[in-house]
């Protein structure tokens, strides 16, 4: 009988070395000889193969095992799923297949109460984020739960996604949980300091990429957490004070992203990226006006800035009318007037939305006044487009010499004048291949 158990005992270890190193003939050999080695499990976690397949990113030996009527929702001693082991190490192929195979984004873990949604948004993998929540608008999940609901999920502390990551500095994170619409300013329970919103979080953190997130998409510099402290005094207490300068009451407020009109709703992706560069490239001039003379230095825009360096290059006809400075980007549907992208950030960018009213005044084209109900991309003007004269027939232009002399003036940029408009103003994850331990989630204790 010591021999029967010791040879099961050799078997199980075999199994489990060979699914972590990816060997999948070992694998399949083993199983065939022995099948009921597939419901074995580590001794103290309790990793099913399944588990140690999708930790380790072993695709092959992970789609060998669901093509076999695996359960992809099987649980180890934590409770987790394969699904949230793979989100956690970033191991995108895993998710995909594990998301195929119908495993439920809707388990909890017994540590703290976490979905894969969670454990993907504290590691930063964005991938996984998009791939589940690509995955959560197409299942059971929006239509019993919502596919809102789902996004702003909170754990047995009552943190969000978007509270992990902002906490986490995953900026990239907060910007695709914000984009699916994550609440801004949600508080927390018992993570962190009780009734922390993401930006305490990131205030906490340091983080300036997911404070330039969140402000721009209307977080309140004012709420306070439960023991009274604006998101200021942590950036301050946790000595971040390029952070601190930001959230100063006294500094200017930053550009909005107007997510509550309905404009934004029907945005096609290009114009909708380019109206984000255009209120990040605002917002960034607005930091650097804030902390000039200070201490604190930002680090240059990593977009957005060929347009001025190429102007001297571009013809005349595709200057924007409104700033006679940018490239038209951005064009109105309806009435094909067309604009920059730093003047339609100005006509549809606003303060903090009043929540007393609950009506929002739609946008107006500049040039005929219509309501604009939808931006595109400015398509590549065709031979068509031009009358003989060389003027474009569908929006008037600047002339060249106004176009020249205005480059020559020694006044502010179209996004720097922007940034001063009163009316306007206001992944480094874990991957290493390890399966977490208890402790894995080390930030999380009460403070």
């Amino acid at each position: 009988m010591g021999q029967g158990l010791s040879c099961r005992g050799s078997h199980e270890h075999g199994l489990f070395r060979a699914v972590q190193h990816g060997d999948l003939d070992t694998v399949a050999a083993l199983l065939q000889t022995h099948p009921s080695l597939l419901n074995h499990t580590t001794v103290y976690d309790h990793h099913s193969p399944l588990h140690i397949a999708a930790a380790n990113g072993q695709i092959q030996v992970l789609s060998w095992l669901l093509d076999g009527s695996v359960n992809p929702d099987v649980l180890n001693r934590q409770k987790q799923t394969p699904l949230m082991l793979a989100a956690m190490h970033g191991k995108i192929a895993c998710v995909e297949k594990l998301l195929e195979a119908g495993a439920n984004v809707l388990m909890f873990d017994a540590c703290y109460g976490r979905t894969c949604l969670h454990y993907a948004a504290y590691y930063g993998h964005s991938s996984c984020l998009k791939a589940i929540l690509s995955a959560a608008q197409s299942s059971p999940v929006a239509a019993s739960w919502g596919f809102a609901r789902f996004v702003n999920i909170r754990d047995g502390r009552r943190a969000t996604p978007l509270h992990l990551a902002a906490r986490q500095r995953r900026p990239e994170c907060v910007h695709i949980l914000l984009y699916s619409g994550a609440l801004v300013s949600a508080s927390t329970g018992r993570y962190g300091c009780p009734g922390s919103t993401p930006l305490h979080l990131a205030a906490k953190g340091g983080s300036l990429d997911c404070i330039r997130e969140l402000l721009a998409w209307g977080a309140d510099r004012l709420q306070r957490d439960a023991s009274g402290r604006i998101p200021y005094v942590v950036a301050l207490k946790h000595r971040h004070g390029a952070c601190a300068t930001l959230l100063n009451l006294s500094s200017a407020e930053s550009l909005v992203w107007p997510s509550s009109l309905k404009i934004i709703s029907e945005l096609n992706p290009n114009a909708k990226e380019l109206l984000e560069r255009a209120l990040m490239d605002a917002n960034r001039e607005r930091e650097k006006n804030i902390l000039k003379g200070s201490d604190y230095s930002l680090p240059s825009p990593s977009h957005s800035d060929g347009v001025d360096d190429n102007i001297s290059e571009v013809s005349e006809t595709e200057l924007c009318c409104i700033c006679f400075e940018q490239v038209c980007t951005i064009e109105v549907q309806d009435c094909g007037h067309q604009m920059c992208a730093q003047c339609t950030l100005a006509l549809c960018c606003h303060n903090k939305p009043n929540p007393s009213t609950s009506r929002v005044i739609p946008p107006v084209c500049p040039f005929c006044r219509s309501s604009i109900a939808r931006l595109v991309v400015v398509k590549n003007e065709s031979p068509d487009d031009i009358n003989q004269d060389g003027v474009d027939i569908t929006c008037s232009k600047p002339s060249k010499s106004r176009k020249l002399r205005n480059l020559n003036e020694d006044g502010s940029s179209s996004i720097k004048g922007l940034s001063n408009v009163n009316s306007f103003g206001k992944m480094g994850g874990r991957s290493s291949g390890k399966i977490a331990a208890e402790n894995e989630w080390e930030d999380d204790k009460q403070q």
